[in-house]
C-alpha cells in the first residue's frame, strides 16, 4: 500500500507541476455548460493522468470529470476517480484554491487518495486504514462538538447559519474538505447533487483524519455507481457530525427532492 500511494503521489505531483507551469498564463477557457468552466489545461492534465495511472494499474477502470464516461468501468473492482483540476474557477482566475485530485476506489470505497495543490505548496495523501497526511505531517480533525462557532469555509454565510464562523474558502471542494482533516475548518457541507470525482480523494483524507464523513443526509458515500453522483457531502469534526446531520435534515431533504425532480 505504501508503495502504491507513493507512486500515485509522484504522478499527481507531476500533474500538479504541469498545471502550475501554465497557471497565470494565456490558455483557452470556455464553459461546458452555464456555470461550469473548463480550460485546455484541464484536458491536458487529464490525458497525462489517464496515461500514467492506467500504466500503473492496467486493470483499473477510469472515471474523470474531463473524460467521457464509459459504462465498462462498472466491470472493474478497482477504478481511478480523478479531477485533473478541482477548482478550475480559481485556476482560471489565477487564485491558489485548486488541486489535482486522484483516488483509487476499490469495491466502492477509496483505497488511496492524493490532492496535489502546488500553488499552495501542499500535498495531501491518505491510505485506507493507515491515516492521512499533509506535507508529511499526520492529520487529525478537531474536537469541536458544538455547531455554534464552527469554522466553515465560506465567502458569505447564509442567514440560517450566522452562528458559524466563516474562514477562507478555496474554490476546490476537495481542499475545503481537507481543511476539516487538518483542523482548519470544522464543517463543510453541500446541498446539491455532485459528482464522485469532486470528493472521492478528499473524503478518504477526511475519514482517515478522523472526521465525520457522509452525504448531505448523513448516509454513507459509495463510489463507481452507474450514475456517479452523490447528494451533497458533509464532512465535520467527529463530535459534531450527528448535530450537523440533524441541522441539515429538513433543508437537505427538500433540496434532494427538488434535485431529483429536475434530474428526472
Amino acid at each position: 500500500m505504501a508503495d502504491l500511494l507513493a507512486a500515485v503521489a509522484q504522478i499527481a505531483a507531476e500533474a500538479g507541476q504541469m498545471a502550475l507551469a501554465r497557471w497565470r498564463t494565456d490558455f483557452r477557457r470556455w464553459e461546458k455548460e452555464a456555470g461550469s468552466p473548463v480550460c485546455e489545461v484541464d484536458l491536458d492534465v487529464d490525458r497525462m493522468l489517464h496515461a500514467r495511472l492506467s500504466a500503473l494499474l492496467p486493470d483499473a477502470g477510469w472515471l474523470s470529470e474531463e473524460t467521457a464516461d464509459a459504462p465498462d468501468r462498472l466491470r472493474h473492482d478497482r477504478i481511478w476517480v480523478v479531477d485533473p483540476i478541482d477548482g478550475t474557477r480559481d485556476y482560471i482566475r489565477g487564485r491558489e484554491g485548486w488541486a489535482v485530485s486522484v483516488a483509487l476506489v476499490e469495491n466502492g470505497q477509496p483505497l488511496v487518495a492524493v490532492l496535489d495543490a502546488p500553488a499552495r505548496r501542499e500535498r495531501w495523501s491518505a491510505a485506507a486504514g493507515r491515516g492521512a497526511w499533509r506535507n508529511g505531517v499526520r492529520l487529525a480533525a478537531g474536537d469541536r462538538t458544538a455547531l455554534t462557532g464552527a469554522r466553515v469555509p465560506a465567502d458569505v454565510l447564509p442567514r440560517a447559519d450566522r452562528d458559524f464562523v466563516a474562514v477562507a474558502k478555496p474554490n476546490s471542494i476537495a481542499l475545503r474538505i481537507a481543511m476539516v482533516a487538518a483542523d482548519e475548518a470544522d464543517l463543510v457541507a453541500t446541498l446539491r447533487w455532485g459528482h464522485e470525482w469532486d470528493i472521492a480523494a478528499a473524503v478518504l483524507i477526511g475519514a482517515e483524519a478522523g472526521a465525520g464523513v457522509s452525504d448531505a443526509l448523513g448516509q454513507a458515500l459509495t463510489f463507481n455507481k452507474p450514475d456517479p453522483q452523490a447528494f451533497g457531502v458533509l464532512v465535520t469534526a467527529p463530535g459534531m457530525h450527528a448535530a450537523a446531520v440533524a441541522r441539515l435534515a429538513e433543508r437537505g431533504a427538500g433540496a434532494a427532492s427538488v434535485s431529483v425532480s429536475v434530474r428526472g
